[in-house]
């Protein structure tokens, strides 16, 4: 039976920190059991506890804590930063469960601050040519789907905005279409503070951004429906 999610541990933030300070592979080791208790284990009831609640509430997303969460280490065989350790921890649940499936909850826990995201993040070129041309011949569409984000107190994530509008947009005056076509990811996120993410009540924030977001979800698997699946 899956371990419930009482929260984060009261030293999972303090950890990052000192993690960033020490940052060695000896620290590390020394200090793995802590990582394991207070960040490793309750991420992994938490994705059970959010995966679990999506059944019931009839939300399409999915993930286990072996799909969901990121490693720690970070890959370094190419970097020019060697840095061997990630100083937060991450996690995404998508339709399928799969990392890789365009549509997806992202959960983030940093000391520098905590937020949970959904949304198309980082789309392949053929999926946001797909999305934009979505906004572009259905605009009202479009717009019911971003008055419902705004009643729920979301809007796009604007670091993921180009200086210059892209080529789809031209002849395009509303600036509110505009806007969105210069998005190169189109997410929305909520903060989560840190009492928050030291509480049970984690589960019921990260299911109701969701539930908020489903009319994104629900756009953009709809637009990317139009796409032919790529033949073997």
């Amino acid at each position: 039976m899956p371990a419930s999610f009482t929260g984060f541990g009261e030293k999972a933030l303090p950890f990052f920190k000192a993690l960033e300070f020490h940052m060695n592979r000896d620290w590390f080791q020394e200090n793995r059991d802590l990582y394991d208790s207070d960040v490793l284990a309750p991420f992994s009831a938490l994705i059970e506890a959010v995966n679990a609640a999506c059944i019931v509430k009839g939300l399409p997303m999915r993930g286990t804590p072996r799909s969901a969460l990121f490693r720690i280490h970070r890959d370094v065989r190419f970097a020019k930063d060697k840095r061997p350790y990630k100083t937060h921890a991450g996690a995404v649940m998508t339709r399928s469960g799969a990392k890789n499936d365009p549509g997806l909850t992202y959960f983030h826990i940093a000391p520098e601050g905590c937020f949970a995201a959904v949304g198309f993040y980082d789309l392949e070129p053929k999926q946001l040519a797909a999305f934009r041309q979505a906004i572009i011949v259905a605009p009202e569409r479009f717009r019911t789907m971003t008055a419902k984000l705004a009643t729920a107190g979301l809007a796009f994530d604007p670091q993921w905005s180009l200086k210059r509008p892209p080529r789809e947009a031209a002849g395009i005056e509303d600036a509110d279409l505009v806007a969105a076509l210069k998005l190169k990811s189109i997410v929305v996120k909520r903060p989560l503070a840190d009492a928050l993410i030291r509480s049970p009540k984690l589960v019921d924030a990260c299911t109701g951004l969701i539930e908020d977001a489903l009319p994104l979800l629900d756009f953009g698997w709809s637009a990317l429906a139009t796409l032919e699946p790529e033949r073997g």
